[in-house]
């Protein structure tokens, strides 16, 4: 069964035969056609009758695709183009990317067909890796820790957290990446308590703990970890913090196998963390979904009690974070197997000194 008939599959369980798919990286996934529209329309209209037809701006080339083109000008109606495709007696799936610009439209041009949110239809086919696409998930983290071992060796007296993110991102290229999957977060001190601090002048100090967030794009799919160091001496609090989150990380992955429920996994990690007394400084869910893109559809947190399934990916990503004084997360991606899951990084998670004298 190929991807669209998947989607279509899913589409019949929720009693809809037809959809309306907007997403550009959805529309790749399903027809190996790659448009980066910007304000304006693409979409992939399917249905149960084997209808297969992209809406593409004149402005854009699309390749030999098996695909039907319906071709726009800037000029053409985008509703009138989605009515003359759909039926508009019966329910159209939409995804959640479609602009309201566009989307309001669309609805009065068809006031008889019920537009549904369709999105899952799609998220959770793409959520279960196919063999190859799981191999390229394998490599993308195996260059994700050749990076983080040369980044951690590279960080020294005087750098900046600007000058090591500049850095790593190099050794990506040199490892033959088409790029980064999300801008590298490098926290020094006590901008490690900022899950999300982007790097800055600041300059690496003696007893600084490090958070280094970082991921690559290779073949089209990403990478994502995060290791915690602490530069030429670790603080006997700061260690006993990133031992406790360590344990978090490997309790979750401990029990990640196909019906789990993320829900649970999370829960795992949470309670590891709240039980030592730092629970309210464990401040985001614990992982999200990755492939095509860096986070795709799907939380590992209380908001999802969806089952894991066999060539799920995600991220096990438990962290505590102490404002105005330092922070650690640790971080792997899982891929699920069949009777349990594959951390994809190996580069180790106990903590480490760097930066001393060699």
């Amino acid at each position: 069964m190929n991807r669209i008939e998947r989607v279509l599959e899913r589409l019949k369980g929720e009693g809809i035969s037809q959809m309306l798919i907007t997403d550009k990286m959805s529309i790749f996934y399903l027809t190996g056609v790659f448009v980066e529209p910007g304000e304006r329309f693409l979409g992939l209209y399917i249905n149960d009758g084997g209808a297969k037809t992209l809406i593409v701006n004149r402005l854009f080339s699309v390749p030999d695709t098996d695909c039907q083109v319906v071709w726009l000008r800037d000029t053409d109606s985008v509703s009138q183009a989605v009515a003359g495709l759909a039926d508009n007696s019966s329910p159209l799936g939409v995804d959640k990317q479609c602009p309201a610009r566009f989307l309001l439209p669309i609805r009065d041009a068809m006031p008889r067909c019920r537009l549904l949110l369709a999105s899952q239809c799609v998220d959770w086919v793409r959520a279960v890796k196919e063999p190859e696409e799981q191999e390229k998930m394998i490599r993308a983290s195996e260059i994700n820790d050749l990076v983080m071992g040369e980044t951690a060796a590279y960080i020294h007296e005087g750098c900046t957290e600007k000058e090591v993110a500049d850095y790593l991102v190099s050794r990506y290229y040199a490892h033959g990446c088409e790029g980064i999957s999300f801008e590298p977060i490098v926290s020094f001190g006590a901008n490690a308590a900022d899950p999300h601090h982007m790097p800055d002048n600041t300059v690496v100090r003696k007893g600084d703990c490090i958070v280094v967030d970082i991921g690559c794009l290779k073949d089209g799919y990403c990478s994502d970890m995060t290791r915690t160091f602490f530069f030429k001496e670790a603080p006997e609090e700061y260690t006993a913090i990133h031992d406790l989150v360590r344990r978090a990380n490997e309790k979750a992955e401990s029990m990640i196998r196909p019906g789990v429920r993320l829900c649970d996994i999370d829960t795992a990690a949470r309670d590891t963390i709240t039980e030592a007394g730092y629970g309210e400084f464990f401040t985001h869910r614990l992982g999200h979904f990755i492939g095509m893109e860096v986070h795709e559809y799907g939380d590992v947190s209380a908001a999802f009690d969806n089952t894991v399934r066999e060539g799920m990916c995600f991220s096990c990503e438990p962290g505590v974070y102490l404002p105005g004084r330092f922070g650690v997360r640790v971080e792997d991606l899982v891929l699920v197997t069949a009777d349990g899951c594959r951390v994809l990084n190996s580069y180790p998670k106990i903590w480490q000194v760097i930066g001393q004298d060699k």
